[in-house]
């Protein structure tokens, strides 16, 4: 069973579609259930995690105390784990890094968060770093499909509001986890609208009412898809600017806000059938 704090952290997230305050507001967290190593029982625990393209990072810190945490060693018994990250719940897989990729993930992190590096100084152990990567899953965590386009649109704005406030953090150069947030939003992105123009918008090609504001969002897909690009550009630039990806995103976020709040204005009553 979790403690009384990681249970009132697994309440609020999920009353919230993954928002939390206290010492956790802002943070990428997801909760991640487990097996018992020893009970068989499932366990879930709020963790923080790295974004890394197809795939998340999470770190088995324990706080920089003594022991792996408990999480670390179910996954070790038993590496299939369900993970919740606010919008979708899906059945992952963790792998344990190791050697250098280990070392260049937990540098990464540092770079992005210092205090992963006092946890290490705190403890004799080398801090595991696993990757969790999806095996299967399913649709939103939503009531109704105009709930979950809301809920995958405002994923999408929590992490463009993180990655702009770690851009104005980033000092003079860019940082490696901050090219790799970027560059996974970027993805996520391009997924979503190649998902929504093969299948959402095709599903209502039938209404001819809605004709003239598919053309308009598929317009706007295009124009987002060229500042994905851009962006995508700017950050894999050797010598990467933080203040011209601070523009990219900037651009990005104007055109893209933009568009989502045009697309629920329009899509929503009709998916939910009250418009």
């Amino acid at each position: 069973m979790p403690n009384d704090f990681n249970q009132q952290i697994i309440d609020e997230f999920r009353a919230n579609s993954g928002r939390v305050g206290g010492p956790f507001e802002g943070a990428r967290l997801i909760l991640l259930t487990t097996t018992g190593a020893r009970s068989g029982a499932p366990h879930t625990t709020p963790v923080g995690y790295l974004p890394d393209e197809d795939r998340i990072l999470v770190i088995a810190s324990a706080g920089g105390g003594p022991k792996h945490p408990d999480w670390y060693h179910n996954l070790l018994a038993d590496p299939s784990a369900t993970v919740e990250d606010g919008v979708f719940t899906y059945r992952a897989r963790a792998e344990v890094l190791t050697g250098a990729e280990r070392d260049e993930v937990f540098a990464r992190a540092v770079e992005a968060e210092p205090g992963w590096a006092a946890y290490q100084a705190k403890t004799s152990r080398v801090i595991p770093v696993l990757a969790l990567r999806q095996v299967a899953g399913g649709p939103p965590n939503a009531a109704s499909p105009g709930a979950a386009l809301k809920l995958i649109h405002d994923a999408f704005r929590r992490e463009l509001a993180l990655i702009r406030a770690e851009v104005v953090r980033s000092g003079p150069g860019l940082g490696a986890q901050l090219r790799v947030n970027c560059l996974t939003v970027c993805q996520g992105l391009h997924h979503h609208h190649v998902n929504e123009d093969a299948g959402l918008f095709v599903a209502l090609d039938g209404q001819p009412e809605l004709a003239a504001t598919l053309a308009r969002l598929r317009e706007e897909h295009r124009r987002i898809a060229a500042l994905v690009e851009r962006l995508q550009q700017v950050v894999n630039a050797t010598d990467a600017d933080p203040a011209e990806v601070r523009r990219e995103v900037e651009r990005l976020t104007t055109e893209l806000e933009a568009h989502l709040a045009y697309e629920e204005e329009q899509l929503i009553p009709v998916l939910d059938g009250t418009g």
